[in-house]
């Protein structure tokens, strides 16, 4: 693995190696993160094709609330900041809410299995409170 940054003069190999083997983790971790994402979205996907086909509204205030507060508890005991669990969570249902909508209309790649959120753009930065990186590839839907 590729060092990215000058360490100071005393922190030796030992201190790069650790620092190399705690980032490996993270990207790990960011891996599993995609992976679960890309699974949520596939659950996400089959309700949006439910409400379509049913005539429900795409987006569901009362489930959302209940989301939200589920997750800022789960936060709570997870040492999480409870703000960032629901900042997540809104970003999360935002682009849900897009997908369905997308998939009532009709529009082409929407729901058929096609991967979340290729049919679809990046939500803004202000959905989340804090700028995406360039490189941001778009987000996938939830529900």
């Amino acid at each position: 693995m590729a060092e990215h940054e000058e360490l100071p003069a005393g922190a030796g190999r030992d201190a790069i190696d650790e620092l190399n083997g705690i980032r490996q983790s993270i990207d790990n971790i960011d891996a599993a993160l995609i992976h679960m994402l890309a699974e949520r979205f596939k659950f996400t996907q089959q309700v949006g094709r439910l409400k379509a086909r049913h005539g429900l509204p795409a987006a569901d205030p009362a489930r959302e609330l209940q989301q939200i507060q589920r997750l800022r508890a789960l936060a709570e005991e997870a040492r999480l900041d409870p703000g960032f669990a629901e900042k997540f969570l809104n970003f999360i249902v935002a682009e849900v809410i897009h997908h369905h909508v997308a998939i009532a209309g009709g529009q082409p790649g929407v729901g058929d299995g096609q991967a979340p959120g290729a049919a679809i753009g990046v939500m803004p930065d202000s959905a989340i409170g804090a700028p995406a990186p360039a490189t941001a590839e778009p987000a996938g839907p939830a529900s």
